[in-house]
């Protein structure tokens, strides 16, 4: 599969770099460095849409701080001539860029990497680019500072967690949901070490003293999804469960403890999600729990990540559900991704929603919800719905609207969980749940492998249901007051106290609300 590969990548070189670039129409302008992300403006870049990544890594020995090394070729359509253009790398260094084959110049600036190749090149084609000789190092897990844990090192490898802005730390990358793209991603390591990335494993061989696998992710996936696992780790087959492989990989000192566990509960969270979403949209799913503490849990795509805190730290009714969060995302937030990082409450809302409802079914929803958002937990989804809407002026006023974080600093907030959840059971409640139900599956048979809005899953919305849901979903999303519960003129909120809310939460609320990705 190689072979076909490198070919088309040439031919594509080859037609790219033609003469005929002289006929540019527009004027060849450099791309914009960022997308205009409000919560992030210089994340991802401009004037491209990128296609393909082939990821070809290097980790020299066993240690777990062994720095990755590495080429990533990325396969692009430019939406502008361009002059210029820009990729997202804040790792320690590269050693070289190539466009089309070419070598072209490059500079960095801040996290950006400024690449201008020899030819403009022209709007609505395709094009190359190659970051070779690149290096990142991974760094010692601290869970009260998240830039840490973007590529960490833990006691048997490393791993990442890019989530939401940290991928290009350690991946020279668009670093933006809303550019997503599919990816080969090809390690070589020393013999003996396990390595693991998201899809299918296309290929695995040894020789030489080193180890060389290629992973396949056929289906569009966002920079933040990507996870790089190298170590000594155990790869558990649970097979193929309702048309889905699963499998799981466990850092060796832990296999015994987590793998029974894990592997118990994710066949049967396999059918109850499909059951009420419809089918899975990847080829493979599966945990991954390293012996760390790395303060939450992700969903990287087809892999979500634990550590082992879960298990030591919480009972069976906090992680189980935390599992169904995270299994959850594959379809919302990983098959379907947020357009902007304001859109967040896309992913998080639908993953709590399908937590708390798991967690309720499996009399599990009084532990996973102490201290989260309250210290009681609630038996009741309803308890714990009408709970929420008591915060919702407050959340409002410190963190912002839930589809309007005020900064990136409350992107992981209550508002855009709880509160998520709570716009969700707004529109169950004026919709009925049948068609909530047909909205749900028709947003992810709609949006599947791409990006979409908060206004796309109004129109959405409107259109499945056949009534006009703008403005009440608008001022459940954009507004800056909660607004009456449909069905419930008895809910009430509490008034708003002057507060920096992180400041005021207490340590297990503190703790929770930093668990879930």
């Amino acid at each position: 599969m190689r072979r076909p590969l490198a070919l088309a990548f040439t031919l594509l070189a080859l037609f790219v770099a033609a003469p005929a670039l002289a006929s540019v129409a527009a004027p060849p302008t450099p791309g914009a460095a960022g997308v205009g992300d409000r919560l992030f403006p210089q994340l991802g870049n401009g004037g491209y849409d990128a296609l393909h990544y082939d990821v070809n890594l290097r980790y020299a020995t066993s240690a777990p701080s062994q720095p990755m090394q590495g080429t990533v070729t990325l396969l692009a359509k430019a939406t502008q001539a361009l002059s210029s253009f820009d990729l997202d790398f804040s790792g320690q260094s590269i050693g070289a860029v190539a466009v089309n084959g070419r070598p072209a110049a490059w500079r960095r600036d801040g996290e950006d990497v400024v690449i201008t190749p020899r030819q403009p090149l022209r709007a609505g084609l395709p094009f190359l680019v190659s970051v070779s000789n690149f290096t990142a190092v991974p760094t010692v897990a601290d869970s009260a500072d998240e830039s840490t844990t973007a590529f960490f090192q833990h006691s048997v490898g490393s791993a990442t967690a890019g989530q939401p802005n940290w991928t290009h730390s350690f991946l020279p990358s668009n670093d933006h949901p809303s550019d997503k793209a599919t990816f080969d991603i090809r390690f070589d390591v020393p013999a003996g070490e396990t390595a693991v990335a998201n899809g299918v494993l296309a290929a695995k061989w040894t020789g030489g003293g080193r180890s060389h696998y290629i992973y396949v992710q056929r289906q569009p996936m966002a920079t933040e999804l990507i996870q790089l696992a190298v170590g000594d780790y155990d790869i558990t087959s649970l097979g193929v469960h309702s048309g889905v492989y699963l499998r799981d990989v466990t850092a060796k000192p832990i296999t015994a403890q987590i793998a029974p566990l894990i592997g118990g509960v994710t066949p049967s969270q396999m059918d109850w999600m499909q059951q009420r979403v419809g089918g899975y949209p990847f080829d493979l799913y599966g945990s991954l729990v390293v012996q760390a503490d790395i303060g939450f849990a992700l969903e990287s795509q087809t892999l979500e990540l634990m550590d082992t805190s879960w298990f030591d730290d919480f009972g069976q009714g906090v992680w189980e559900p935390t599992l169904l969060h995270e299994l959850s995302h594959m379809w919302f937030g990983d098959s379907v991704s947020p357009k902007s990082w304001s859109d967040l409450w896309l992913n998080e809302g639908h993953a709590s929603w399908y937590e708390f409802l798991y967690a309720q079914e499996k009399g599990e929803l009084a532990e996973d919800t102490e201290g989260y958002p309250d210290d009681n937990g609630y038996a009741n989804f309803d308890d714990l719905m009408k709970a929420v809407y008591a915060h919702g002026d407050q959340w409002r006023a410190d963190d912002g609207p839930v589809a309007l974080p005020t900064s990136a600093d409350t992107l992981f907030s209550f508002q855009v969980y709880h509160g998520g959840a709570l716009v969700l059971y707004a529109l169950r409640q004026v919709v009925g749940a049948a068609t909530f139900q047909r909205i749900e599956q028709s947003w992810l048979r709609t949006y599947e492998g791409k990006s979409a809005s908060t206004d796309d899953f109004i129109a959405l919305a409107s259109r499945v249901s056949g009534r006009d849901l703008g403005d009440f979903l608008r001022a459940w999303v954009y507004g800056t007051k909660t607004p009456p519960m449909p069905g419930h003129p008895d809910w009430t909120v509490d008034p708003v106290q002057a507060a920096a809310p992180l400041a005021r939460l207490t340590a297990p609320q503190a703790r929770a609300q930093a668990r879930r990705k």
